[in-house]
């Protein structure tokens, strides 16, 4: 572990990613679906686009000419790997879209050790991570025709993440996230409750799920899913694309325009669940944004409020929403960063127990190996103990990890 000294202490990132090894759902799902489930297999790339914040990539057969990379196959998906799921290693110039192959990633990627060392030179303590084959949330499996193995894969994922990606290796340090079958809250509840037991604190869930074909949080058909988050303590983590779609404003808009307006699903999201009556209806219920920034939260809570006030008359709300919604937010809402020195110069307007710190590796955007030196130059003018709940404080609380900041394991 790093040991200079720094007004940074050890971080706790709350959300970096995991490229899950070819094995994870090979080795745990029976036999007579291995031929369905999700396998990698090698092949060349025909072509590839990501505009108006829709990927698009079309695998070429054996023997065509072109990039050759790892593509996952699971029913008629054909996922490739690429640069921008593991771009740490790699300068900024050189990161593009393009296939790769797993001995073309940094090994921390998929290795738990590697993991941990990659880890260590960024003065990175303990890190929760989100999946990439499966999707922010887990969108892959609900997409899929055959809900019975999709089901399974969910399972299986989970048990990968506990038991070997959070595993005895770990020692602590990796924090579990797991998903659940979006497609049937009672289903979803009883997963929450499965792995509460062998003490996850957090599931991953769609910022805005009418986009993925499914009920809004304004109705009551996720009522058992957050019911059991409320009743076991389990947060839940919406990662920005969770929606699986991501912000643009035309179907020939640049990457970077998207790039530029991710936090927006968070923003409308939270509205959402600030509207929504559900912090009240379960007031152990807690949610947090991955990688969403927090610097346009102060201005969302004043419209919000001014709203509450002025309009809940024939707004929809004042039967459920007893209070102004910058009063419930403290309590339940989590905003994620890694680059947000707007936010930090704002942060009376957000509220120090509402903020917390991440790394975002091994993605393009990821401030890795340089995460301490980032958060110096942004944090160097709070007080220390400012910064130490945002960098570890809040996620230790949040998580239920130990004084060490380490995830406490299986009960």
């Amino acid at each position: 572990m790093d040991t200079h000294e720094s007004h940074i202490p050890l971080i706790i990132s709350v959300d970096d990613h995991t490229v899950e090894p070819a094995g994870v759902w090979q080795d745990r799902l029976p036999k007579k679906h291995l031929d369905a489930a999700p396998r990698i297999v090698r092949a060349p790339l025909k072509e590839m686009s990501f505009l108006g914040g829709r990927f698009k990539p079309v695998m070429g057969a054996p023997g065509d000419e072109g990039p050759v990379g790892d593509w996952w196959i699971y029913e008629d998906l054909r996922r490739p790997l690429t640069r921008l799921d593991t771009a740490v290693g790699y300068s900024r110039d050189e990161i593009r879209l393009e296939v790769i192959t797993y001995e073309q990633m940094r090994p921390g990627s998929y290795d738990v050790e590697r993991r941990l060392a990659d880890m260590d030179v960024n003065h990175v303590q303990s890190a929760v991570c989100f999946p990439t084959f499966p999707r922010f949330c887990g969108q892959t499996f609900t997409e899929a025709g055959d809900r019975e193995l999709a089901l399974l894969c969910v399972r299986a994922y989970n048990d990968w993440m506990v038991e070997e990606w959070c595993g005895p290796a770990a020692g602590g340090r990796l924090i579990p996230l797991t998903l659940i079958p979006l497609w049937d809250a009672e289903l979803a509840a009883q997963e929450v409750r499965r792995n509460a037991e062998r003490g996850v604190r957090a599931v991953a869930f769609s910022e805005i799920p009418p986009h993925l074909g499914l009920p809004s949080v304004h109705t009551d058909a996720w009522d058992p899913f957050l019911a059991a988050c409320a009743e076991t303590g389990t947060v839940v983590a919406m990662h920005i694309g969770s929606s699986s779609r991501m912000p643009s404003t035309s179907a020939d808009a640049p990457p970077a325009v998207g790039s530029t307006i991710t936090f927006a699903n968070c923003c409308f999201s939270m509205v959402d669940w600030l509207m929504s009556g559900k912090f009240e209806q379960f007031p152990g219920l807690k949610v947090m944004y991955a990688e969403g920034q927090i610097g346009w939260i102060p201005y969302i809570l004043e419209r919000a409020d001014v709203v509450w006030e002025e309009n809940r008359g024939w707004g929809g709300v004042a039967d459920k929403v007893h209070r102004p919604p910058s009063e419930t937010f403290p309590g339940h809402v989590y905003g994620c960063f890694f680059d947000d020195a707007f936010g930090l110069r704002n942060l009376d307007s957000i509220g120090v127990g509402n903020v917390l710190y991440e790394t975002d590796y091994p993605h393009s955007d990821s401030t890795w190996p340089k995460s301490r030196e980032v958060a110096e130059a942004q944090m160097g003018h709070l007080a220390p103990d400012v910064v130490e709940r945002i960098v570890r404080g809040n996620a230790i609380d949040l998580l239920g990890l130990t004084a060490d900041g380490l995830w406490r394991g299986p009960k």
